[in-house]
């Protein structure tokens, strides 16, 4: 499973009953002598790497006891695949973000224009009533006025 171009994942099933304490797994380069055997202790699963593109690959996985190593499993092959191959899947989803990111930019563009629109139309409204509208001052909200201030302090004068 997860076949790449430069890797693989396999994984096995266990039979019940034995203490096992590790795995064997043997990997080989159909019609070739080259021959990889690794220890994998405690996991049902393994990463094979460093494989080579669109290269067939036999498979054998053995069970380690106490009183040694179980027969080797029936052999599985399974075929590399190419680089160009990988790529063309990314790009395709690269497609799809791209295309999810522009429509949740125009779902935004539409959103800030109807805001903008009724901004528009409240401040229309507002600017229209109240043109001749003119704010009353505060005598007591400057520091210059007796009658308070900014610290709100009583200063009395005697005229």
């Amino acid at each position: 499973m997860h076949l790449r171009a430069d890797s693989a994942t396999i994984s096995w099933e266990v039979p019940e009953g034995d203490v096992i304490i590790g795995f064997s797994i043997s990997q080989q380069v159909m019609c070739s002598r080259r021959f990889i055997r690794e220890v994998n202790t405690t996991s049902r699963a393994c990463v094979l790497w460093d494989l080579d593109e669109e290269t067939d690959y036999i498979i054998q996985v053995q069970s380690i006891g106490l009183y040694g190593e179980s027969q080797a499993s029936k052999r599985v092959h399974f075929r590399t695949l190419k680089k160009s191959d990988r790529v063309d899947k990314s790009r395709q989803l690269q497609t799809g973000e791209v295309i999810i990111i522009v429509v949740v930019l125009l779902m935004w563009a539409a959103v800030i224009a109807l805001f903008c629109r009724q901004y528009d139309i409240i401040k229309d409204n507002d600017s229209s009533t109240g043109k001749d509208k003119v704010k009353p001052s505060s005598l007591a909200s400057t520091p210059e006025h007796c009658s308070g201030g900014l610290l709100r302090s009583k200063v009395y004068i005697d005229e």
